[in-house]
């Protein structure tokens, strides 16, 4: 399993996820706020089909209005 980290803005947060979603190998994205402390946890599993991210995807929003800058750390497997 490999980790990696990127910084994104709050405006480009949902776009940045839905991006990393549809590469295929990720299997968790982790949001965390500027100080650290992960403010959503999102299991992906494979075959993980529309109607079920909806509702993460809408709370990604409601963190990106509250938030500025947010990381995004993506663990991938091998």
């Amino acid at each position: 399993m490999t980790r990696e980290e990127f910084s994104v803005s709050a405006s480009n947060l949902v776009d940045r996820v839905k991006e990393l979603l549809h590469e295929g190998n990720v299997t968790r994205i982790i949001v965390k706020d500027e100080q650290g402390k992960a403010l959503l946890e999102i299991p992906v599993t494979v075959g993980v089909i529309g109607t079920i991210l909806a509702p993460w995807l809408a709370a990604l929003g409601v963190i990106a209005a509250l938030a500025t800058n947010c990381r995004i750390v993506v663990e991938r497997r091998e």
